[in-house]
């Protein structure tokens, strides 16, 4: 019956959840409108809302067919009510008998009129879907895009989870707000209007008694909509500590189950749990009271439509057919009402995600190049830091005044306590960041006067934390050099003494990685990223405890290797473990950010000052070490 509130149900036939009542023709979007939770706003709501209507100015000419789909579908959704109170008409006209003729017709036209709306609602959902992807990749390529031209101090200070849900989360939300909105915005605003302007001309009477109940549909959303908005963001609140201790506690699964953990964790998921039921049970409970109001504010409607067009069918005012229209008009002109509200909380969801991601697209990217700056060719590796000072906050200096010479070919290793300033002079040689004051020369040239890309390109890099990407080996090891023969990565893996184990492996070098080459060990991995870097042929290498997780047996094997590589580079090595750089030609001792001492292993030692304790508390009970 035209006046029963609907209840949404899933594709099997359960109920899906609370859904705002109206006829399934001509419903913005083809499906129920949900009541939603939380919304998160965005700041600048209309500021955000133009940029992303950029991206849209490249969808013009589609986006005018779908409105022109639209339109027409809004136009035979307007027309299906009227054809049914016709009917209902033919069958009362002339008083007990039936006029076939209009009937027949009005039912030809209401099947042309239900067949034409799924029509238009498949190709407005198929061409829009289309323009949400296209929209999105473009929003997703241009952030991905920005991400490869933000500096390194950028990363510093935000986490990958943070930056990985920016790339995946909230451009989602974006793509599902353009896909769910659009067309429903301008279908529901046509409908809306039509709708009641055919109230109006079937009978301002019955639209005014029929309108008595929208303000009572705004009250009751709103009110509803502000409780429920407080105990939603409770329950994601309470949702977002159960993933995380999910996440935590299965991530450290090994020390939970060495330290007998099993129990305290089970207590603290259970206790967590608990907390998000209880807040969930009231969100939902909160949110079902929304269907049951709403049918009796719509029934109270339907009686009111119903009483006075009866009284006025008595009258002789209107006829029965006009009343069976205008029940259909009056629920198409309530639904979308309640649509919209709800697709503006979603609207404003994803604005909030678009929001987020243009955060990151306005973030400063690197420094442009000086103009002039000239290419880093055949490099020899000469370089000189000259009075360097630099702090990655302009109160707390890091370096302090240094200055040291390293000429082309030689190795130099950079000790002290961590945060000594090792790991920044490294950063400011790369030009990861630039100086605060004095100068830093390759070759007799600032390095600022380089080109960004052809100075790093210059540089090799064997880190503590290395990263292998997934693919296979021989895909790895060609990172450091695409366009390397086969012969080649065989050649570096040998030399970085990665074959045998290669070799070992079900497919060799076709062996295929996971994530982060999850299927190795951390030696076996370090070894892969030393075989990446002897591949480039860098003119500058730069190895940050490059062998501190490969044991003791494999790193005598490896060292024979960095030495042959290292006899034709400029190296910097930064180590804590000393053995590993006795053979260095310099060796400088790094604290709170100045050079306290320099020279070669026997130089330092014979000195004993800060190195010669550092080497001998390092290997005092190591039978050996010290001669």
């Amino acid at each position: 019956m035209a006046g029963q509130a609907e209840q949404a149900h899933d594709h099997k036939g359960n109920q899906a959840g609370p859904v705002l009542p109206g006829p399934g023709l001509g419903r913005p979007g083809g499906g129920p409108a949900r009541f939603r939770g939380p919304v998160i706003k965005p700041k600048n709501f209309k500021g955000t809302l133009k940029r992303l209507w950029q991206y849209f100015g490249r969808e013009r000419k589609v986006l005018s067919i779908i409105f022109a789909f639209i339109v027409i579908d809004s136009a035979v959704t307007l027309l299906a009510p009227y054809m049914i109170g016709k009917a209902v008409d033919a069958m009362s006209l002339h008083g007990s008998k039936v006029d076939f003729g209009i009937l027949e017709w009005m039912i030809f036209i209401l099947i042309g009129a239900y067949l034409a709306d799924a029509l238009l609602t498949f190709l407005q959902g198929w061409l829009m879907a289309g323009v949400s992807q296209r929209i999105v990749k473009s929003l997703r390529n241009h952030l991905f895009q920005k991400l490869q031209k933000l500096p390194v101090a950028f990363f510093d200070t935000r986490t990958h989870g943070e930056l990985m849900s920016r790339l995946s989360n909230d451009i989602d939300n974006v793509s599902n707000t353009i896909s769910q909105s659009t067309t429903q915005l301008m279908s529901g605003a046509i409908v809306i209007v039509g709708a009641l302007i055919m109230m109006l001309i079937l009978s301002p009477i019955l639209t005014l008694a029929s309108l008595c109940t929208v303000p009572l549909v705004f009250l009751l959303t709103r009110t509803i909509a502000r409780k429920t908005s407080i105990l939603f963001k409770n329950q994601q609140v309470q949702l977002g500590k159960l993933n995380g201790h999910i996440e935590e506690t299965i991530s450290g699964l090994q020390v939970v189950k060495a330290f007998n953990h099993e129990e305290k964790a089970i207590e603290e998921f259970e206790e967590v749990n608990k907390e998000l039921r209880e807040v969930g049970l009231k969100a939902q409970i909160w949110t079902g009271f929304l269907m049951p109001i709403m049918n009796v504010i719509n029934n109270l409607c339907f009686t009111v439509v119903a009483v006075v067009g009866g009284i006025l069918a008595v009258k002789s005012i209107i006829t029965v057919g006009v009343i069976a229209s205008f029940l259909t008009y009056s629920r198409q002109f309530v639904r979308p009402l309640n649509d919209l509200a709800n697709i503006f909380n979603i609207l404003q969801s994803g604005v909030a995600g678009a929001e987020r991601v243009f955060e990151i697209v306005d973030e400063q990217e690197e420094p442009a190049d000086v103009p002039g700056a000239v290419p880093l060719e055949a490099p020899k590796g000469h370089v000189i830091f000259d009075n360097v000072s630099f702090g990655y906050r302009p109160d707390v200096p890091i370096l302090k005044n240094v200055s040291f010479e390293a000429s082309d070919g030689t190795s130099t290793a950079l000790v002290g306590p961590t945060g000594a300033g090792k790991t920044t002079i490294v950063n400011l040689l790369t030009r990861f960041y630039d100086v605060t004051e004095g100068r830093i020369l390759i070759d007799g040239r600032d390095i600022r006067e380089y080109t960004r890309d052809s100075l790093r390109r210059s540089f090799g890099f064997v880190l503590q934390d290395t990263y292998l990407f997934s693919g296979t080996i021989k895909e790895n090891i060609k990172y450091g050099n695409p366009e390397a023969s086969d012969a080649e990565v065989i050649a570096a893996a040998r030399m970085a003494n990665a074959d045998v184990f290669i070799n070992r492996l079900p497919k060799h070098y076709d062996t295929l990685l996971s994530e982060n080459g999850g299927n190795l060990s951390q030696g076996q991995r370090q070894l892969l990223a030393i075989a990446r870097v002897i591949l480039a042929k860098p003119a500058l290498l730069i190895l940050d405890e490059a062998t501190s997780s490969i044991d003791t047996r494999t790193e005598l094997h490896i060292q024979d290797a960095l030495l042959s590589i290292m006899k034709d580079h400029t190296t910097f090595i930064i180590a804590h473990r000393l053995n590993t750089i006795r053979d260095a030609d310099t060796i400088m001792v790094i604290d709170h950010g100045e050079i306290i001492e320099k020279g070669s292993h026997d130089a330092l030692m014979a000195e004993q000052g800060r190195y010669y304790n550092m080497f001998f508390n390092q290997f005092k009970n190591v039978e050996g070490a010290l001669d």
